[in-house]
């Protein structure tokens, strides 16, 4: 059980959290100061934490089974746990149905307004990896399933939504919205080949990324917005400065003639993104 665990993690890139979770965290913080003004509770913190670990778990093991076929038929994927015969796709599904169970417990720990919001994140984790096969606006759609950790965070901590918190949002779904556009260009050839959808294999390679750059424009503007419509201050406003710094250093990193570096764009810095943001927002409410 140990192995078969390990295997599925590893599938799901379960350090990959982290891309996530400091933005749900951030919701979490900036919801909690700004309508109860106070800091999150240490039971707020920990069923956050939990709820985001079995979203993400549960969304990209859903991934895997319903792309199998896809990956396997996908030199750059067929190495992957269930096309590789590496796990069952039945083992994967019990994954499945107990990160979904800690997601709901989790919700329900929090509050009632997490409850009942809870149908819609379920939808978006679970359309996402369908949306390929019929639009090129997946990206937007996985823009969507992200920035409802923040939402989430934001929900957990007050029980309520404001216009604050869906400008982060914003920011977070046209982040994620960028970086998975940048992400796909590596398989605009094989996507367009077997009539799969994506803004790369539509448009080419050349509008793909500066379509991603537009996206970044946009989620910029909107991080940047909340230092005029809150009490966040200068601190905050350097921690968005550098995270512009940081997209517009990903874009520097891929060309249409040059994907070399997608890798680094993808996962490295947008890990370093999250925690940037994170740190520089904490550090705007103790100062």
């Amino acid at each position: 059980m140990i192995r078969k665990l390990k295997i599925i993690l590893e599938m799901i890139k379960f350090e990959h959290t982290i891309f996530a979770l400091p933005f749900a965290f951030l919701g979490a913080i900036l919801g909690s100061i700004v309508i109860n003004d106070t800091w999150p509770t240490m039971q707020q913190w920990l069923w956050i934490t939990l709820a985001m670990v079995g979203a993400r778990s549960a969304a990209m093991s859903l991934n895997r089974v319903i792309d199998a076929k896809i990956d396997k038929a996908n030199a750059r994927t067929a190495g992957r746990a269930i096309p590789a015969g590496l796990i069952s796709q039945v083992e994967v599904i019990l994954f499945i149905i107990v990160s979904f169970a800690l997601l709901l417990y989790s919700s329900y720990q929090l509050n009632l307004l997490a409850v009942y919001l809870l149908p819609v994140a379920v939808f978006f984790l679970v359309i996402y990896s369908y949306t390929k096969r019929f639009t090129w606006a997946c990206h937007l759609v996985l823009g969507i399933t992200i920035g409802l950790a923040p939402l989430g965070g934001w929900v957990g901590t007050t029980g309520t939504l404001t216009w604050e918190a869906f400008l982060l949002f914003i920011g977070v779904a046209l982040w994620t919205a960028g970086f998975d556009v940048i992400y796909a260009t590596q398989d605009a050839d094989y996507d367009r080949s077997v009539g799969l959808y994506s803004i790369p294999s539509r448009f080419g390679l050349a509008k793909a990324l500066q379509l991603a750059k537009l996206f970044h424009v946009i989620s910029f503007i909107a991080l940047l917005s909340l230092f005029f419509i809150t009490n966040l201050g200068y601190v905050y406003l350097f921690g968005v400065l550098v995270s512009g710094v940081i997209m517009w250093y990903q874009h520097s990193l891929v060309s249409p003639q040059d994907l070399s570096k997608v890798d680094v764009a993808f996962f490295t810095m947008n890990g370093i993104l999250s925690i940037v943001m994170l740190v520089f927002t904490i550090g705007d409410m103790l100062l």
